[in-house]
């Protein structure tokens, strides 16, 4: 597609993680409206980017030929509706996790945007990772034998929230993450959490998902944590390997080894880590692009919309699992 002006995007929302996105696409030359509710909000922004046009008024955006793809960072809750309606008036769309709170509506939204020809890009931030990039190499290459058991932890002291709990909140960019290294849904899961701040808001939740061929994984996610901790680690039978945001060195492989005594006692051998070199680049910025190079090159990005249907259709599973005390759940495929 041939976009006359190169200012063609507009970000809706500019708060906690709006504004992220506003900074990524005005430093890719493409950002050309700003809109929030919050009018103080817009005048803050209004100073850092004072050639940006601001506005209260999605019907700005809704009217406006120039552009053609609007970035949705709102709370949860409206980015149904949100979607639905820039859709409708043939606006390619990135909107942040989750893509709606039913699968329902996000069926809807695919089916829609698949009619209307325009693109539906869903965020997923790990997918964009460098490191992660490289960890899913890995894997793909078979550098890591088998998969068995995968295990995450999303842990801070930050932005709490209302509308949704923190498995919404949180466990979306792992559970994207391991049904893409593994290719497919999980069999079942199990989830278990507390509420401390808000009755029936789970501050904390762990939970467990069992894969066909015997592959285990569980996600703990919790925003009452002392420190941040964002660490994935996969066990492989050959090796295994741990991708940890908060180190200086984010991708490490454990070339640990079993063997066996007689046949039947095993012993761990362990081995020397090695430290894997991984690209520089900023995570959201590759996001982003990747949205961009998707609008102009008219292709389906790596976290569309059929890739959120498949993580909303686990999260509604340990959701149901949460609200029944732990009761083991099946996906419906």
């Amino acid at each position: 597609m041939a976009l006359k002006s190169r200012q063609y995007i507009a970000v809706i929302g500019a708060g906690y993680w709006g504004k992220n996105l506003v900074r990524n696409f005005y430093n890719l030359s493409v950002l050309k409206t700003i809109c929030d509710l919050n009018k103080y909000a817009l005048v803050a922004l209004k100073k850092i980017f004072p050639q940006m046009t601001t506005t209260q008024n999605l019907d700005d955006i809704i009217t406006d030929p120039d552009i053609k793809g609007v970035v949705i960072a709102t709370p949860a809750s409206t980015h149904y509706h949100l979607t639905k309606k820039f859709l409708h008036v043939n606006k390619d769309v990135f909107v942040e996790k989750p893509l709606a709170f039913t699968l329902e509506e996000a069926q809807e939204l695919v089916t829609l945007a698949k009619n209307k020809k325009r693109i539906l890009m869903v965020g997923h931030i790990l997918h964009y990772h460098p490191a992660v990039v490289k960890l899913k190499q890995f894997a793909k290459d078979g550098e890591l034998g088998n998969l068995q058991y995968i295990y995450s932890n999303r842990l801070n002291f930050g932005k709490l929230r209302v509308e949704e709990n923190i498995l919404w909140s949180f466990a979306p960019h792992d559970i994207s993450l391991i049904i893409n290294l593994l290719s497919q849904l999980p069999q079942t899961v199990h989830a278990h959490g507390m509420s401390w701040l808000n009755k029936n808001v789970a501050d904390s939740t762990l939970t467990y998902f069992r894969f066909a061929n015997n592959v285990v994984a569980h996600i703990f996610v919790n925003w009452l944590n002392p420190f941040k901790e964002q660490k994935l680690t996969i066990i492989g039978d050959e090796k295994m390997i741990v991708f940890d945001d908060q180190a200086e060195h984010k991708l490490t492989v454990y070339p640990h080894k079993v063997k066996w005594h007689k046949g039947n006692i095993p012993e761990a051998q362990k081995a020397k880590a090695q430290s894997i070199d991984v690209p520089n680049g900023e995570p959201l910025r590759l996001e982003c692009q990747h949205f961009l190079d998707c609008i102009e090159k008219r292709e389906t990005p790596k976290t569309d919309g059929e890739e959120s249907l498949g993580v909303l259709k686990v999260l509604t599973a340990c959701q149901q699992s949460l609200n029944t005390d732990g009761t083991v759940v099946k996906i419906k495929y």
